[in-house]
């Protein structure tokens, strides 16, 4: 994989690129000489002896050679406005350096030897900009400033190399973190606690201790592994040890662990003392991409899964994909569950990753996993900062995240818990696909994409389900429902939501069987 650098003329993408490749110990190309190489003249003589679009075939040559050897790739200004070369950058990391147009104008005043850019350059840039800008943000694992020196902004593409921060705002703004080796952001989190009580499963025990031992007062809170956790008598357990603990207002709460290890311990900060500060650390992809961002806390009862909840925002997340290391491969593919989620329902680049490199994107130490990674929690973070409490209407809203998982809960709650909430959602993503394509709201080219990308994965995309009277009375209980009515998150289209209510009972038994269920 290769980090390629993307920006318009006079961004600094020739230097900055050469410098990070210095910095990151990695080989460095410069497409726009590569392409002066092959031909064997430079880049303005092409233009005028043969055109743009001769250019351009030696162009998508350039970038496919250059990324196929290369770590580090400097691109030209209008290389991404080619669809073949923004397929070719699908699992790169994707650094755009963006500064305003009087600034790029400034730094090329005189230069004659940019073609594009004739004869007005303030003119043609802002031409460009309003072009490209839209495909820039489309294809860019991260955004840079390029508005400073050479330096500062090298420093920029480095750390974000490193590491992505992107931030929540709900009710209460928030951060989330992604890199590696993150722990000790946790400590300057604390500062004005007393005492800090982690809550964490079993498996994570050393971690929980070791991380505690760098707290003030840290204390380790035990609960059960996965869904076993999300019970009454855990909650009142976990209530009890922070009041043996003496925790008080000024306190904080820590949840290490996988989605319902962060589920409970949102919930635990949410009603203890009726509310003391938390932070969440998840350990697997689907804590990271879903449930430990957007400020979702809950348990589940007999009846139903997530019945018991608060909204209540964490402090921050911490990201550290050094935990991911131990997860087992089924872990990792109920996490892409909700990436590809994400993806269906707001950022269609995660979807091109997803079907040009899916090997890639199940190794969580590739840069493919971390940019649908970091994609999906943008596409949380956005849409819990517009709609944090689920007001969204039939416009979604928040409810969009719930794509698949009225269906998804049902079968988690069949099968005893004994599914993987990523293998169930995926189910629940292809029933809901059959609908809207009953309802024609989606084509059959929309439909079959939604199995391929998640069958790609290895997720499951049928299930062998009781009866539909069964499983309709047990969605019935879904909270997205309003009384005997049940409400579908679907699609108009990739990246289209719409909540769609009281759907004939026959299209839902039919797109129920479709999915190998028992009419």
């Amino acid at each position: 994989m290769s980090i390629a650098l993307i920006g318009l003329p006079g961004a600094g993408k020739t230097t900055v690129s050469e410098g990070l490749a210095a910095e990151l110990g990695l080989t460095w190309a410069d497409t726009d000489a590569v392409v002066e190489q092959e031909a064997g003249m430079p880049v303005a003589e092409i233009f005028a002896r043969d055109g743009e679009a001769r250019f351009r075939e030696l162009e998508v040559r350039a970038v496919r050679a250059a990324l196929g050897s290369h770590g580090v790739v400097s691109l030209g200004g209008g290389a991404v406005m080619t669809e073949e070369v923004r397929d070719m950058l699908a699992g790169h990391q994707v650094i755009w350096l963006d500064a305003p147009v009087p600034d790029l104008a400034a730094r090329l005043a005189g230069n004659q030897d940019r073609p594009l850019l004739k004869p007005d350059v303030p003119t043609r840039l802002a031409e460009l900009d309003a072009r490209r800008r839209p495909v820039f943000e489309e294809v860019a694992t991260w955004r840079v400033d390029a508005t400073g020196s050479v330096e500062e902004v090298l420093a920029q593409a480095v750390a974000v190399t490193r590491s992505d921060t992107i931030t929540v705002a709900g009710e209460r703004e928030y951060e989330v973190v992604v890199g590696h080796k993150l722990l000790d952001r946790v400590a300057p989190l604390v500062l004005q606690a007393a005492k800090v009580a982690v809550v964490h499963p079993p498996v994570l025990g050393a971690t929980a201790a070791h991380l505690a031992a760098g707290l003030p007062g840290g204390v380790t809170v035990p609960v059960p592994d996965a869904e076993p956790a999300k019970t009454v008598e855990v909650l009142s357990q976990c209530w009890r040890e922070l009041a043996r603990a003496g925790l008080t207002r000024s306190d904080t709460v820590v949840g290490l662990g996988g989605g319902s290890t962060t589920d409970l311990a949102g919930f635990v900060a949410a009603t203890f003392l009726r509310g003391v500060a938390l932070v969440n650390i998840p350990t697997t992809v689907l804590g990271m991409a879903d449930a430990a961002v957007g400020g979702k806390t809950g348990i589940n009862l007999p009846e139903g899964k997530n019945l018991v909840g608060a909204f209540y925002e964490p402090r921050a997340v911490i990201c550290d994909l050094d935990l991911l290391s131990g997860l087992g491969a089924d872990q990792v593919r109920s996490g892409l569950a909700e990436i590809v989620k994400c993806g269906f329902i707001a950022d269609k680049r995660i979807l091109a990753v997803v079907g040009a490199q899916p090997e890639a994107v199940a190794d969580v130490t590739s840069p493919a996993f971390f940019d649908v990674l970091t994609r999906a929690i943008r596409v949380k973070a956005a849409v819990v900062g517009a709609d944090f409490r689920e007001q969204g209407g039939v416009t979604a809203g928040r409810e969009a995240l719930n794509y698949g998982h009225t269906l998804g809960h049902a079968i988690e709650q069949i099968e005893g818990f004994t599914w993987a909430h990523g293998d169930a959602d995926a189910v629940g993503m292809v029933f809901v696909a059959e609908v809207a394509y009953r309802l024609g709201m989606i084509g059959v080219a929309e439909l079959d994409r939604h199995k391929e990308l998640l069958s790609g994965l290895g997720l499951p995309v049928t299930w062998a389900g009781p009866g539909w009277a069964d499983v309709r009375e047990i969605m019935g209980r879904d909270k997205k429902a309003r009384g005997s009515t049940l409400r579908f998150v679907l699609l108009e289209g990739i990246g289209r939501v719409k909540v769609v209510p009281d759907i004939d009972e026959d299209v839902l038994r039919e797109s129920y069987a479709a999915i190998g269920g028992r009419a």
